[in-house]
């Protein structure tokens, strides 16, 4: 079984910058598909960035062009590099190992001024 725990959040101005990472544990971390969600007040959870076993990624078009997800298999970690933040970026953000049941318990990141 995986265990995930996040960080690297933080508060940053608009137009800042912020690198989540997610170390991962207990299980072969590489046979995994990743993907970091996020998860706004009174909003529902939403995937924000995914990762294959085989490193191909895919993004929502609201982070297309600002949002770098990367994994590195040798440190067991998956990471989240979030460029030209907005205010509507702010959320908590989470990692999880598809196919598990496994998330980490969450990072929060708010962008304002």
């Amino acid at each position: 079984q995986v265990q995930l725990v996040e960080s690297g959040g933080g508060l940053v101005q608009p137009g800042g910058s912020l690198r989540l990472s997610c170390a991962a544990s207990g299980s072969i971390f590489s046979i995994f598909d990743m993907g970091w969600y996020r998860q706004a007040p009174g909003k529902e959870r939403e995937l924000v960035a995914s990762i294959t076993s085989g490193g191909s990624t895919n993004y929502a078009g609201s982070v297309q062009g600002r949002f770098t997800i990367a994994r590195d298999n040798a440190k067991n970690t998956v990471y989240l590099a979030m460029n030209s933040l907005k205010p509507e970026d702010t959320a908590v953000y989470y990692c999880h190992a598809w196919r598990t049941a496994a998330w980490g318990q969450g990072t929060q990141v708010t962008v304002s001024s």
